[in-house]
């Protein structure tokens, strides 16, 4: 098998929160969202269209940008490289004093049920914080789709966030999060600091990266200027066959970032490695007689 058996997934031993330590989103919000999630299930996994796998195949992971929000509470600038003239390399965001609680998802999936995760450690991206006003959130983290526009990562079904202005984590939290640790405190992010996320791919033993390691589960982390933190959480996104998981940056106030999906050098060095390349598992065959043999244009496929 590809996968470790999923373990029922359990929340992280640190003491939930029930208020946030800066901010807070109304009961309106929440039960908004309540309502969305019930209405909306999640999204299966799906086959790529063909011209984004070309796309991908051609220019690696400068294909990956940040789709614009359905949410008129977003009041700001997404600015992707395949957009931007001169080269950019990576998806910039700028957002005013008058932006609401918003959550940016990316085009296209970082880690796809239907392809193939063996040779992989897992997937890898970047934050750099250009600006943070003292009202103004930044998150980092991950979800699935559907996701409500209006809700910060981590507060819903099927996503994680670590906020930035109370450094706290969450997994399906909708109240205070839980502490993460304390190498990174509550008001130690700064412009030009780095906060990396990444989702650690499960694996069986006999599919582990090195001949001495055992069975791994999912999991995710975080890094800070280059140093990687300790694991936020564990088991979560499994069966990972069963999920499309897309990297989620949540804005709020005036705030200006860069988020680097392999364009430009990792801060945290290990990432630069194929092992942990966003484009690196996109277009191969998930399952089946060979793991080379490439899946089917999503024309072919339908």
């Amino acid at each position: 098998a590809l996968d470790a058996p999923p373990p029922e997934w359990t929340a992280a031993p640190e003491k939930s929160h029930a208020d946030g330590l800066y901010n807070e989103a109304s009961d309106a919000d929440y039960e908004a969202a309540e309502q969305f999630c019930s209405d909306h299930p999640p999204d299966p996994p799906r086959l790529l269209p063909s011209h984004t796998i070309d796309r991908i195949a051609a220019v690696g992971c400068a294909a990956w940008g940040l789709d614009w929000p359905n949410n008129k509470r977003f009041v700001g600038r997404i600015s992707n490289s395949s957009e931007a003239k001169g080269g950019q390399a990576v998806t910039r965001v700028e957002t005013e004093d008058a932006c609401g609680d918003t959550c940016l998802l990316s085009d296209f999936p970082i880690t796809a049920g239907l392809y193939d995760t063996r040779g992989k450690a897992g997937v890898y991206f970047e934050v750099t914080i250009d600006w943070m006003d003292a009202n103004g959130v930044i998150a980092v983290g991950t979800s699935s789709r559907p996701y409500p526009s209006w809700r910060l990562p981590g507060w819903n079904r099927l996503s994680a966030g670590l906020h930035l202005d109370d450094c706290r984590k969450f997994f399906e939290d909708p109240d205070g999060g839980r502490d993460y640790t304390p190498l990174l405190a509550p008001g130690q992010v700064r412009p030009g600091d780095v906060v990396g996320c990444g989702l650690v791919f499960p694996t069986s033993t006999s599919t582990s990266l090195s001949s001495d390691a055992g069975p791994r589960t999912s999991a995710i982390f975080y890094t800070y200027n280059g140093m990687r933190l300790p694991d936020a959480f564990k088991g979560v996104y499994l069966p990972r066959g069963a999920h499309d998981v897309y990297a989620a940056i949540g804005v709020s106030g005036r705030t200006a970032l860069s988020v680097n999906f392999g364009g430009e050098t990792f801060r945290w060095k290990e990432g630069n490695e194929w092992a942990w390349r966003v484009e690196g598992h996109v277009g191969q065959l998930a399952a089946g007689p060979s793991a080379d043999e490439e899946l089917p244009t999503y024309s072919q496929a339908r």
